[in-house]
C-alpha cells in the first residue's frame, strides 16, 4: 500500500509540474514570500516586487475563470497558488452576469495565514485590498463577452457602458470606503487594464484616489486613431527614444525613487503604467505630450495638469517581439526583465485624465471665497 501512494503522488507531482500555468511552472523564480523580517524592511517598497506581486494577482484571476471552464475543485484548482505564497486570500470574485464568467476578483491580506509565519502586521505599502481584473480570454464560454468589450473600447474608447464597468467601480469603491483608499489598490491586464484605468479615474473624481496599475493597457481605439492620422507605432517609439536624455527622469536607484515619489506625491491621482514599445495595443502611450521643445522640462509635466505628473510609465524594450510575448502578463514577472521608468505625460494619458485637473467654474467660484 505505501508503494502504491508513492506512485499516486508521484504521477500526481508530474501532472502538477505539466500543467503550464501551474504557480512552479511559469511563476517567478527570485520572489519570496513574505517573512516576519518583512515587518522590519517592507518587500513591498521594492517596486520590483510589488510589479511582480501585483501581476501574479491579476494572473489569479485568468485562471480562476480557467479553474471554473474546466471544472477543477479546491484541491485541484490553479488560481489559488498565484496569491498564497504572498499571504492573501480570495474574498469575492467579480462575475458577469450575462456569461456567468468571472472577470476580476478582490485579494485580501491574510492575516491569519501571515500570523502563522510570526508576521505579526501587515508590511508596509502592502495593500489591504488588491482589485484585480483579467484582459480577454479565449474560450468559448468567454470569448463573445470578452470581445464585446473590445469592440466597444476600440470604437468609443469607453468602457462604461459595460456591466463590468459598474460591477469593478463598486467593488473597488466599497473596498476603499471600508478600507480606505490608501490600503487599496486596483490593477489589470490588456482589457482589465482599460476597466482598472477608466474606473480608478471614475472614483478619482470623486476624491478617492487609489494606487492602480495597468499592465499593457489597450491604447488603439477607431476614435484615437482619427485624432492621429498618419502617426505608426514605430515612429512614436522613435520620437519617444529620442527624447530620453531630455525629457525624461530615468530611475536607476532606490534614492532616485524615494525622490520621484516625493515629487509626485499623492495629492492627485497618478497611474503606474507598465507598457512594452513592440505591443502595438499599448504603445501609444509612449507618445509625448507636445512638449518637445521645452528643454527646462525636466520631469515632462504637461501643462494639462497643471504642474502635477500624469503617469508612472514603465517602458519594456527587448527588440522586435513576437506580438503574443510583447502583449503576454508573464514577461512583467520575469527575472530579465528591464524597465525604464519616467515621469511621464504622454499625448494620450493626459487627454484620458484632463477631466481630473480641470476644476469646473462653480466650484472655482466656491474656492475663491473665503471660509
Amino acid at each position: 500500500m505505501a508503494t502504491t501512494n508513492t506512485v499516486e503522488e508521484a504521477v500526481t507531482k508530474v501532472e502538477g509540474e505539466a500543467h503550464p500555468y501551474a504557480f512552479h511552472v511559469s511563476g517567478p523564480r527570485n520572489v519570496a514570500s513574505p517573512n516576519w523580517r518583512d515587518i522590519i524592511s517592507s518587500s513591498w517598497k521594492d517596486s520590483n516586487y510589488q510589479r511582480t506581486v501585483i501581476a501574479c494577482f491579476i494572473q489569479a484571476v485568468y485562471l480562476l475563470e480557467l479553474d471554473r471552464q474546466e471544472n477543477r475543485t479546491e484541491a485541484n484548482s490553479l488560481a489559488p497558488k498565484w496569491w498564497i505564497p504572498f499571504k492573501y486570500k480570495l474574498s469575492q470574485t467579480l462575475i458577469d452576469e450575462r456569461d456567468g464568467s468571472i472577470f476580476g476578483a478582490i485579494l485580501e491580506w491574510d492575516r491569519t495565514a501571515a500570523l502563522a509565519d510570526f508576521i505579526l502586521m501587515r508590511p508596509k505599502g502592502a495593500p489591504r485590498a488588491v482589485v484585480a481584473l483579467r484582459g480577454t480570454l479565449l474560450k468559448s464560454q468567454t470569448f463573445r463577452r470578452d470581445i464585446e468589450d473590445d469592440l466597444r473600447f476600440l470604437a468609443w474608447e469607453s468602457l462604461k457602458g459595460s456591466i463590468r464597468f459598474n460591477i469593478a467601480l463598486e467593488a473597488l469603491k466599497s473596498v476603499a470606503e471600508n478600507y480606505g483608499s490608501n490600503n487599496v489598490c486596483v490593477a489589470g491586464h490588456s482589457l482589465g487594464a482599460g476597466f482598472a484605468l477608466q474606473v480608478g479615474k471614475a472614483l478619482a473624481k470623486q476624491g478617492i484616489y487609489v494606487e492602480t496599475h495597468l499592465f499593457n493597457p489597450p491604447s488603439v481605439s477607431l476614435a484615437h486613431s482619427l485624432r492621429n492620422v498618419g502617426e505608426k507605432a514605430v515612429f512614436v517609439w522613435k520620437r519617444f527614444r529620442a527624447m530620453l536624455p531630455l525629457n525624461q527622469v530615468v530611475v536607476s536607484s532606490e534614492e532616485e525613487t524615494q525622490k520621484i515619489e516625493s515629487l509626485v506625491g499623492m495629492k492627485k491621482w497618478v497611474p503606474h503604467l507598465y507598457v512594452n514599445n513592440s505591443d502595438y495595443i499599448c504603445c501609444s502611450y509612449t507618445d509625448p505630450d507636445g512638449n518637445e521643445g521645452n528643454k527646462d522640462d525636466k520631469e515632462n509635466v504637461g501643462p494639462n495638469t497643471k504642474g502635477h505628473v500624469a503617469a508612472k510609465l514603465f517602458v519594456m524594450s527587448k527588440g522586435k517581439q513576437k506580438f503574443l510575448e510583447a502583449h503576454g502578463l508573464e514577461q512583467w514577472w520575469s527575472d530579465d526583465v528591464e524597465l525604464q521608468m519616467a515621469l511621464h505625460n504622454s499625448k494620450l494619458i493626459s487627454r484620458q485624465l484632463k477631466s481630473l485637473y480641470s476644476i469646473p467654474a462653480q466650484q472655482q467660484e466656491r474656492q475663491g471665497k473665503p471660509g
